[in-house]
């Protein structure tokens, strides 16, 4: 697979147990020939959490993409018309930002750079981390996943017993996925078995 010359929006929201899963994704996509452009969340920016502090993710993001990452509205605004992306991918996306997504509401950098992408023509690629995927939040994301232009990185259940309401990417799938994407292809099967 080869995404040489392919500006990749990556977007992080505030997953916190799910980063660990993203990084060698990102850098994954770097040995490919991608060029990334990394855009944050204000949780991602500012919440330090038992997975990590705010500041040695940043740090991480940094170090991976050698840019530093958008934060604000104003700086992701244009990813439309300025500095466009051939994909922006989304991963990991809480339910939080999924409803919000799902709903057009844009407030912040990640639902701005995707809102400037799907503004372009442009795929947007789902890596979705959700502890309500299969309860309030379920009509969020079906009504992404049949919204032009979105496609879904493969998800299942994670801990069906537990936590049955919850749906997590497989992150591995991610470059497969945005290759997939750059086509305006869906990758399949989208839901998998994720427990095993």
């Amino acid at each position: 697979m080869d995404l040489k010359g392919k500006k990749i929006g990556f977007g992080l929201t505030g997953s916190h147990c799910t980063y660990a899963a993203v990084y060698p994704q990102m850098e994954k996509l770097i040995e490919l020939g991608a060029e990334l452009v990394p855009v944050v969340s204000y949780t991602f920016k500012d919440t330090d959490s038992k997975f990590g502090k705010a500041d040695d993710h940043m740090a991480r993001v940094r170090e991976i993409t050698g840019r530093e990452p958008i934060t604000t509205i104003v700086d992701a605004e244009p990813l439309g018309p300025v500095e466009p992306l051939d994909v922006m991918l989304l991963a990991p996306l809480t339910g939080n930002s999924m409803s919000r997504l799902a709903n057009a509401i844009t407030d912040g950098p990640v639902l701005m750079a995707t809102k400037a992408t799907i503004r372009n023509g442009n795929p947007v690629v789902i890596g979705v981390s959700t502890n309500d995927a299969l309860g309030l939040n379920g009509v969020n994301l079906m009504r992404l996943m049949s919204t032009k232009l979105i496609y879904f990185v493969p998800f299942g259940q994670d801990d069906p017993i537990k936590k049955p309401n919850s749906m997590v990417s497989d992150m591995t799938l991610i470059p497969e996925t945005v290759k997939e994407a750059l086509e305006y292809k869906q990758i399949q099967p989208v839901v998998i078995e994720r427990n095993k």
